[in-house]
């Protein structure tokens, strides 16, 4: 007789590291290979587009990483701050809180006694009921907030990494086959990153990868086209 596998493990997503590497890459091949394909459009030197394109991989990882730890600082304080509040009214008025949470499990199906017994032995731990209560009336896990720092490291280095890859043709190239190579090369990463997203999130992949190719697609081809109009009107 078969046996049956009664474990069933979740990956731990609310961290934030794992979010903000993946919006890393992806913000940092969009926004660099607009802005170098838009330099490019313009047809100025190979070095004028690798200036442009460095400038723009600093720029891009650095505010990014800023934006993420500031933003996660901020909800991290927020938290913290409501955690604080529903501790200090857990320990003034447990018999408040048991009813609260009694009415959570009878809008759940459970009946008002049954309720009441296991709100009663939810709060018999402090830190189970502090636990419980922030899930039920908060949504969250108040020993998973995330790490800003990890956050903002996650950004900067998986930003960094988006933003050269349309860089590096650059290096070695110039002209219109620095241009088509960087395209192919932009869309390999689309591809990559848009199989990894379906990976983490379980959802289709010929979604994940054509939803990413469009944004890249044309994120790029209106600066290009910006580039060369302006390009051609300067000349």
């Amino acid at each position: 007789m078969a046996q049956l596998h009664t474990d069933h493990h979740h990956r731990d997503v609310t961290g934030g590291a794992a979010r903000a590497a993946v919006f890393g890459i992806s913000d940092g091949l969009v926004t660099n290979v607009s802005l170098i394909l838009g330099v490019a459009g313009a047809h100025p030197g190979g070095h004028i587009v690798r200036l442009a394109g460095l400038a723009g991989l600093v720029a891009g990882a650095f505010s990014m990483a800023a934006g993420e730890f500031v933003s996660m600082r901020a909800q991290s304080e927020l938290l913290e701050r409501e955690l604080d509040n529903e501790r200090l009214e857990l320990a003034r008025n447990p018999h408040v809180e048991q009813r609260e949470l009694a009415k959570v499990y009878e809008r759940r199906g459970l009946t008002p006694d049954t309720a009441y017994e296991m709100a009663g032995l939810m709060m018999s731990d402090p830190e189970m009921a502090l636990e419980t209560h922030a899930r039920e009336e908060l949504g969250v896990n108040p020993s998973s907030l995330g790490s800003p720092q990890a956050a903002a490291a996650s950004s900067l280095v998986t930003c960094a990494l988006g933003g050269l890859v349309p860089l590096v043709p650059w290096f070695f190239l110039t002209g219109t086959v620095a241009i088509i190579t960087t395209i192919i090369v932009a869309g390999l990463l689309a591809i990559g990153i848009g199989v990894a997203l379906s990976v983490f999130t379980g959802r289709s992949t010929v979604r994940a990868v054509a939803r990413q190719l469009l944004v890249s697609g044309t994120a790029a081809a209106v600066t290009y086209g910006i580039g060369s109009l302006v390009g051609v009107a300067g000349a």
